[in-house]
């Protein structure tokens, strides 16, 4: 994990962030911290972990440990590491350079609990745990020095469960939308396609739909916790053959939801576009989304871009040669040509990074908005993960790595952090939820009912879907 730097003082740091004490050309006797051109390249799991730790004159800026070790147990062994080289358990205390200490190990729990809070779920909230023992003694000896430290530490811990109750409640309506959306979905198989409202009665606004997708973006993006993109793609180590580095259920709940919302945004635009019987509303309703793709990439919403292109590239949209002949394309082509997956996504790429450079330089929540088209970054971070060994022949942690795969989290945690600026709707939003959609079947079905089947394949999956849908022959 990238831990972020958020340090007033640069005095702390070399040049490239690391403690002056570390700093090597060649490996030490423990294994520790091996450089070149004055950047770490690789360390031991145990020199990792000790770089982990400040001292009174150095914090770490940076650290990458959990594809090895579970996370509560790195604090834990952080705190005792601590406790022991501070001497916070002596009779006489150095209570000067504890009041230097105490400072940067609270800063040190502050970053790490506000930025990976799931860490924490279930094992620091507890009294009884290894963990909440090691750090509540940790905290002991520093209060000692200051009883200060003693209401700081609490006033962390009553955040971070502040934070964790807010993220389960979270979890628990994703769960309870996605639940309703699969009821509705059932229901709708068995029934003719004119059973609900249509996009256009409940907003006619291309830009007002956009906002209302980026709200649903942002929302669910602010879920995603760092760590699930480890957990996602974590691996036996090679180390340790006999078990995983996590526990065998992987929390990954808030990023399939999302990879879940890209595909309900996919068919629910599928589903708008062949549900009208005319072929000219079906044509008005496939530029309205025109225009709402539009507005996401003026507003850097790459995601719903994507999503609800890829809803009208689908086979029973674009086979609808008669409605699309109604139809400006001029926009649309520009669109798909920004999204084009030629040269690795080349054109888009340029535009993500375009609405990164904005967001730095923003003044403003509306400029600051960068949501990446999930599955390419999803997709990215996969291939970096796998094309790049976790640990070198010699059994050292790859930290140039790490350091690249925290740089890509990074940026996405930034990005996720947005407030939206624009007025929410709940109307839309609910019904962006919760509107039935079509299955793959329903939509070819309702494709061929609007714009007859063109030769003898299409005609007898005509039928068969008529019979096994409709109940009709």
């Amino acid at each position: 994990e990238g831990m972020p730097q958020t340090l007033s003082s640069t005095s702390m740091f070399t040049p490239c962030g690391f403690s002056p004490h570390l700093h090597t050309s060649k490996e030490d006797e423990q294994g520790g911290l091996i450089f070149q051109d004055g950047n770490l390249t690789s360390a031991s799991l145990d020199a990792l972990i000790q770089h982990l730790i400040p001292t009174t004159d150095y914090y770490p800026e940076v650290s990458n440990s959990q594809l090895f070790i579970e996370p509560h147990e790195l604090l834990s062994r952080v705190c005792h590491k601590c406790i022991e080289q501070q001497r916070l358990d002596d009779p006489v205390l150095d209570k000067a350079r504890i009041r230097k200490f105490g400072p940067k190990i609270l800063q040190l729990l502050t970053e790490w609990t506000e930025t990976f809070p799931y860490d924490f779920q279930g094992k620091i909230q507890h009294k009884n745990t290894p963990l909440s023992r090691s750090v509540g003694g940790l905290c002991f000896f520093l209060s000692l020095s200051l009883q200060a430290y003693w209401k700081k530490m609490n006033q962390l811990l009553q955040t971070l469960n502040q934070k964790l109750a807010t993220l389960s409640h979270g979890q628990e309506g994703i769960v309870k939308i996605s639940a309703a959306v699969s009821d509705k979905l059932v229901a709708f198989k068995s029934k003719p396609p004119s059973i609900q409202r249509e996009i256009l009665s409940v907003c006619s606004d291309p830009y007002t739909l956009a906002q209302q997708l980026t709200h649903v973006e942002l929302e669910r993006l602010s879920h995603i916790g760092p760590e699930e993109f480890v957990q996602a793609f974590v691996h036996k180590d090679p180390l340790d053959g006999t078990k995983t580095c996590f526990s065998e259920q992987k929390k990954t709940s808030n990023l399939e939801a999302y990879v879940k919302w890209f595909n309900r945004l996919c068919y629910l635009v599928a589903t708008e576009i062949c549900m009208p019987a005319k072929k000219k509303q079906r044509a008005q309703v496939i530029e309205f989304f025109i225009d709402v793709a539009r507005e996401c990439f003026n507003i850097g919403n790459f995601n719903s871009l994507m999503a609800i292109i890829s809803g009208m590239n689908m086979s029973p949209v674009s086979r609808l040669k008669k409605t699309w002949s109604k139809v400006k394309t001029a926009k649309f082509f520009i669109l798909e040509h920004q999204m084009d997956p030629t040269g690795n996504f080349y054109n888009y790429r340029t535009a993500l990074r375009g609405a990164a450079h904005r967001s730095l330089t923003a003044h403003s929540n509306r400029e600051k908005i960068v949501i990446p088209f999930f599955s390419l970054l999803i997709k990215d971070i996969y291939f970096l993960n796998e094309g790049c060994a976790n640990r070198l022949p010699n059994g050292h942690v790859n930290f140039e790595k790490f350091l690249e795969l925290a740089k890509q989290v990074g940026e996405f945690i930034t990005w996720k952090q947005v407030e939206c600026p624009f007025e929410q709707d709940p109307n839309i939003i609910h019904y962006l939820h919760t509107a039935p959609i079509f299955t793959e079947d329903g939509l070819y079905l309702a494709s061929y009912e609007s714009e007859s089947p063109e030769n003898q394949t299409e005609k007898d999956r005509w039928k068969s879907l008529r019979s096994t849908i409709l109940g009709k022959t």
